[in-house]
């Protein structure tokens, strides 16, 4: 089994490696990729230190699999000269994410989609993952009418500088700029570029990716996203809407019984989660569950989860683990 990571030095690649490493993982052989500026440096694996490789290497290495997290532009390039090599390439960029020959896989929700022609398979946007493994469990049982979530994004979304630009400013430091304002001590409503109808591209991707996901058109969501001066993961506030009524004592059990999911819910004891808690978590931690007393059959939870874990480098070899078990590679 030998695997491709392309991305590896950027801040997804380097949590996709440590995720391999910790959830030991069936590789025969690691291929690490990065830019030609990269070429020739090593990363270490489990202990032993392996050279970077550029693309077309790692091409003729015939890889069964490529984990993808290298944006979107390398994504569109490079994805299908892997899989031309017979390489099945997971990719974390939104690149393919809405092509209709292209699962977008959330392996808790629909990996029974996929089959061993799909190729390039997208790993979706990392506050539409969170989301999905939460209302998927709830969706199957009361039916989801609407959805409406805010978000309050970790900068380690944007990536690296993003992450440089809060310490920077905590430290009265004046450096390179991730964000159009200050993101210390402050809140932008704005995550990605702003769009004709006035929503911004993330909040646009939560829309489409949740139905595409969940294999339902009539799933109606409304997002606003926006980034928030911490570190350690995503937060959600999120209002569901069902067909059905439920009672808070079932939604609770069946959420605690899905998979991928930890209810920490106990507010007489201040129990809830938060981001610092989430950090380096594989699991979407699921709080605040209660009725929404101003609308009939709706709801109210609070999810948090590692973005750069379940939001992006767990749910790819999650979906990496899928195809072996089920024979697919």
């Amino acid at each position: 089994m030998k695997v491709a990571v392309v991305g590896a030095t950027g801040l997804v690649g380097t949590v996709m490696l440590k995720v391999l490493e910790e959830r030991n993982f069936p590789l025969t052989e690691l291929i690490p990729v990065a830019s030609e500026k990269s070429v020739g440096k090593e990363i270490t694996f489990k202990g032993k230190k392996f050279p970077i490789v550029s693309m077309d290497t790692a091409i003729g290495m015939k890889p069964d699999i490529a984990l993808f997290s290298a944006g979107g532009n390398t994504s569109l390039e490079h994805a299908p000269r892997f899989k031309e090599a017979g390489t099945t390439v997971i990719d974390n960029s939104s690149a393919w994410r809405m092509d209709p020959a292209v699962k977008l896989i959330v392996p808790e929700v629909n990996a029974h989609e996929l089959s061993i022609d799909n190729k390039i398979i997208a790993n979706p946007n990392c506050s539409t993952i969170q989301m999905v493994v939460v209302l998927k469990p709830l969706h199957d049982k009361y039916k989801i009418k609407r959805v409406v979530v805010s978000t309050y994004q970790s900068v380690t979304g944007t990536g690296v500088k993003a992450v440089e630009q809060l310490m920077n400013e905590r430290k009265g430091i004046d450096g390179p700029k991730a964000y159009p304002y200050e993101i210390d001590l402050n809140v932008l409503p704005h995550i990605d570029v702003f769009m004709e109808n006035g929503y911004t591209k993330e909040e646009m991707k939560m829309v489409k990716e949740t139905n595409k996901i969940m294999s339902d058109d009539s799933i109606k969501v409304t997002a606003t996203t926006v980034r928030i001066p911490v570190m350690g993961g995503h937060s959600e506030s999120v209002n569901i809407e069902f067909e059905n009524d439920f009672d808070i004592a079932e939604v609770r059990s069946i959420l605690e019984k899905s998979p991928g999911i930890i209810v920490v819910d106990d507010v007489a004891n201040l129990k809830y989660p938060m981001p610092k808690d989430a950090h380096e978590k594989d699991e979407v931690f699921v709080g605040r569950i209660r009725r929404d007393e101003s609308a009939l059959k709706a709801l109210n939870l609070w999810i948090v989860a590692d973005n750069l874990r379940k939001g992006a480098a767990t749910n790819a070899v999650q979906i990496a683990e899928y195809l072996i078990q089920k024979e697919l590679v």
